[in-house]
């Protein structure tokens, strides 16, 4: 994990004149941009030295190391067995789309048409009909939910694939936020009933919202998209939305849709219903992919490095051997491996860095870049003392536990980083919330990189203005959702940018 030359720089720079015990300062290893100062350069300098990415020699795609793929399993194994407690079955569909059905959705396809790419020649002959690599599934799906539904012992129809999709546009890719080509899963659901359709959206969406605030340690926002920001061609949009104080954008977390009719109409998607009569299936559509993971770098990564909540760690616990120069080597040695076997047995993620060509140290600043929530070292004295020294990731606290309590205690402190790490998040995305109530209010806010609570008239035309209005160097700002908890709305309440008698609060902001 460690050969990388960076590694091996660093280690020889290290060993001149020995292992001395200060050699973190001269590593070399670490983060050489700040999260503060240069937010851009942190984020890609993170992702690649804690080993998340390696930059592919496409544009805008990336390659997925192990540590990330473990954190996407985590939450893969969370909310498959929860859609599968739905009764919503996986299964797979082709990745290519002919163009006559990708264009059947006119608003659908409008939505997405910049970022399809296209399949235009086999070997060397130009293909025929040019064939579409999906953006998402609907109209990969829809036709043959046309087929197999019939009547309404056929409805609820629930299926959901994980899989991978292309967006092929864009000027600024961003690892996990803005890539051309991303995991995730898509469900695709039929009911007889909107009511149906209407609980499943709210159940979909709570299950998001799980991911993020229990296993990712993020706060999100639950609520509405407007009709101009909603899923093309879908009935209305819930999201789960986060926030990047330090860069004061917002960021749409996941998506669960109701598509309405409109699919329905457009691929004859007809059942006979109980009465002998025909009737059109309600349908929603919903995902959230590997953009989680870059949500959870911005949100609780520092100056060194990355910051795992404990849940979604590939490690959770890191074990050091501290030998100093006449210590009883092989009793540490035998101590880290018994530790592992006691965390390991108790249902721990737990490793030993046993490699002896890196000091102590420098392994230090490795597994802090890495992100492991905890790091348990073993020296001479803990030996003696039958302890360990136990360091925390997230706010380097260090405490001494006996080899006893180990386990109890072990599972304490990963407990209370997981809840601490949510607790500070919350604390500093709330203090970025601000409540305006007029345009000069707004601009100043946003200035300030806050996430902005307003009163809004609910106006398609009034949106698109505060957009054009605030066009500028860092992106306009837009609409993040109408949040389902809605502060009381005094009578006379008016919209912030229009003057207009305001209908709902609405969170306004910078996005990505």
């Amino acid at each position: 994990m460690a050969g990388s030359s960076e590694g091996k720089k660093s280690n020889a720079k290290a060993n001149i004149g020995g292992k001395k015990k200060e050699v973190k300062k001269e590593t070399g290893l670490g983060i050489s941009n700040k999260k503060d100062e240069n937010f851009g350069e942190w984020y890609s300098e993170v992702v690649v030295s804690g080993e998340m990415i390696e930059y592919y020699d496409i544009s805008g795609c990336y390659i997925l190391r192990p540590w990330t793929m473990s954190i996407w399993e985590i939450m893969q194994t969370f909310f498959d067995a929860a859609i599968k407690k739905m009764k919503i079955k996986n299964c797979y569909f082709p990745l290519f789309v002919s163009p006559g059905v990708l264009e059947r959705e006119k608003d659908h396809i409008e939505g997405f048409a910049p970022e399809v790419a296209w399949v235009t020649k086999s070997g060397k002959s130009e293909l025929e009909v040019p064939i579409a690599i999906r953006p998402t599934s609907e109209t990969v799906m829809y036709p043959y939910y046309s087929k197999w539904i019939r009547g309404h012992r056929d409805l609820p129809l629930k299926l959901n694939q994980w899989c991978n999709v292309v967006r092929w546009e864009f000027s600024n890719p961003t690892p996990f936020i803005r890539s051309r080509e991303f995991l995730w899963q898509e469900g695709h659901t039929a009911f007889a009933t909107k009511a149906e359709a209407d609980t499943e959206v709210l159940e979909i969406l709570e299950l998001y919202r799980r991911i993020y605030e229990e296993f990712l340690a993020i706060p999100v926002i639950k609520g509405k998209k407007s009709e101009l920001e909603k899923f093309a061609g879908g009935h209305y949009t819930t999201s789960v939305e986060a926030f990047i104080p330090t860069t004061g954008r917002g960021v749409q977390g996941a998506t669960s849709h109701c598509l309405g009719q409109n699919f329905a109409k457009m691929f004859e998607i007809n059942f006979e219903n109980e009465k002998g009569e025909k009737a059109m299936v309600w349908q929603n559509s919903w995902a959230y992919s590997t953009r989680t993971i870059g949500v959870m770098v911005m949100v609780h990564g520092d100056d060194k490095g990355l910051v795992l909540p404990p849940k979604v760690a590939s490690v959770q616990v890191i074990v050091i051997p501290v030998p100093y120069k006449d210590a009883d080597t092989q009793g540490i040695f035998d101590a880290c491996a018994a530790t592992v076997n006691t965390l390991s047995e108790a249902g721990f993620r737990v490793e030993a860095d046993f490699r002896d060509n890196y000091s102590p140290g420098w392994k230090y600043s490795h597994w802090e870049m890495k992100g492991v929530p905890l790091r348990i070292e073993i020296g001479p004295k803990d030996l003696a003392n039958s302890q360990v020294r136990v360091v925390r990731r997230d706010n380097s606290a260090k405490i001494d536990i006996s080899m006893a309590n180990l386990v109890e205690q072990v599972e304490e402190l990963l407990a209370n980083v997981q809840q601490s790490l949510f607790d500070v998040a919350k604390q500093k995305r709330d203090a970025c919330i601000q409540i305006v109530k007029t345009w000069d209010e707004f601009v100043e806010a946003l200035g300030q990189k806050k996430m902005i609570l307003a009163p809004w008239c609910d106006e398609e035309e009034v949106e698109k203005d505060v957009k054009a209005r605030t066009k500028g160097e860092m992106g306009a700002a837009k609409s993040l959702c109408s949040p389902f908890d809605q502060p009381e709305l005094p009578e006379g309440t008016i919209c912030f940018a229009s003057g207009k008698p305001a209908r709902k609060w609405t969170y306004w902001g910078r996005s990505y």
